[in-house]
């Protein structure tokens, strides 16, 4: 694994550290598995979109099912049927069926917090 380190970065690390190959050994420890990725990865790539943080704003203040939620984001079935299946499969809404009507909800408290977080942080940044 040692070897698909660029000359240049072996160069730098030789002169900052006395045991440059211990340091590139912890180096690679810290890199996190796919396993540990692929999650927030799955998450942050559903939220990675405007109609689907709309969705979930608007499930802020309880459940909706599908016609509902066309009627916020002025959009077709299609398209919001598109997007509630991208934040179902991120686990991100959650859904309860009614005779043949879907209602959908916020899954879990944490993606509410996501996105006061992420506003929190746009906030500061600007």
């Amino acid at each position: 694994m040692t070897d698909s380190v660029p000359e240049s970065t072996r160069q730098t690390l030789e002169r900052l550290y006395e045991n440059p190959e211990n340091r590139l050994t912890s180096l690679f420890e810290l890199a996190p598995d796919d396993e540990q990725v692929e999650g927030p990865l799955t998450v942050f790539k559903a939220l990675a979109n405007e109609h689907r943080i709309r969705i979930l704003e608007a499930l802020r203040d309880g459940e909706l099912c599908a016609c509902e939620l066309q009627v916020v984001l002025d959009a077709p079935q299609s398209t919001v049927a598109s997007h509630l299946r991208e934040l179902k499969d991120a686990g991100l809404v959650k859904t309860r069926r009614q005779g043949k009507w879907t209602y959908y909800r916020i899954g879990d408290t944490a993606a509410v917090q996501l996105l006061d977080l992420a506003s929190a942080l746009a906030t500061d940044s600007g």
